[in-house]
């Protein structure tokens, strides 16, 4: 049987040893990485700095998903993104591992956490939270907005949209009394009414709840799926 990695379940911050040693260091002004940091720039490996995202449908999807079901935290020298999801939705997994590369130009780390289904997309990186336009930390009660361009753009709802409900929506059909209801479920209440006013830019007759927004006409949920794709990978 192969022995567990020393820091198996840690990370800098967390391992108590090394977390004094960062301290120190930190307090004292020692950065034994600028010298590698240095190379890695003048190499080309590491960028000096980062241009803005461009709209385009997959950073209005990315958007999406990360006001959903995402978090942007905040450490001394760079940024943290994860994006969670059931490890048994192998699909959606693929689908925003892809999109996080495409963006940010950079392969996320995909870990299993442990004995839960659940699934962290992640990446380190510089300005994450400026160049998505997305606060870090806990956006519980955050007043949250989407930019202009995807409200001027239907296409960008749709995309917008289709990351929201990929994140936080689920789907329920009642086969014996027809019943339909596609919802999504959030505790903040501005994420709430940009879901409302993009499913009725879009058309459709969003009924709202407390913690959730949802569609319960069969014929608007049926031509919401297909539109936005949802869960279609």
């Amino acid at each position: 049987m192969a022995a567990s990695s020393w820091n198996k379940g840690f990370t800098k911050e967390t391992h108590p040893s090394v977390m004094k040693i960062s301290r120190t260091m930190r307090r004292k002004g020692i950065d034994n990485f600028k010298r590698w940091r240095d190379r890695m720039r003048h190499l080309g490996k590491i960028p000096a700095s980062y241009s803005p995202f461009l709209p385009s449908g997959d950073f209005a999807e990315y958007i999406g998903v990360v006001l959903g079901d995402g978090n942007i935290s905040e450490f001394p020298r760079a940024e943290r993104i994860i994006i969670s999801g059931n490890s048994k939705n192998k699909g959606f997994v693929r689908r925003y591992a892809l999109l996080t590369r495409r963006l940010f130009r950079k392969r996320p780390t995909i870990s299993k956490v442990w004995n839960k289904n659940n699934i962290r997309i992640s990446l380190y990186q510089k300005e994450i939270s400026k160049r998505l336009g997305i606060p870090a930390g806990n956006r519980q009660n955050a007043s949250i907005r989407v930019p202009k361009w995807i409200w001027d753009n239907e296409r960008y709802v749709i995309r917008l949209l289709r990351g929201l409900f990929e994140a936080e929506g689920s789907l329920s059909i009642h086969q014996r009394t027809y019943t339909y209801n596609l919802q999504f479920s959030n505790r903040n209440s501005s994420l709430l009414q940009i879901v409302g006013r993009g499913l009725k830019t879009l058309g459709y007759h969003p009924e709202f709840r407390t913690t959730s927004t949802r569609l319960r006409k069969k014929h608007e949920v049926e031509k919401f799926l297909k539109q936005v794709r949802f869960r279609a990978y």
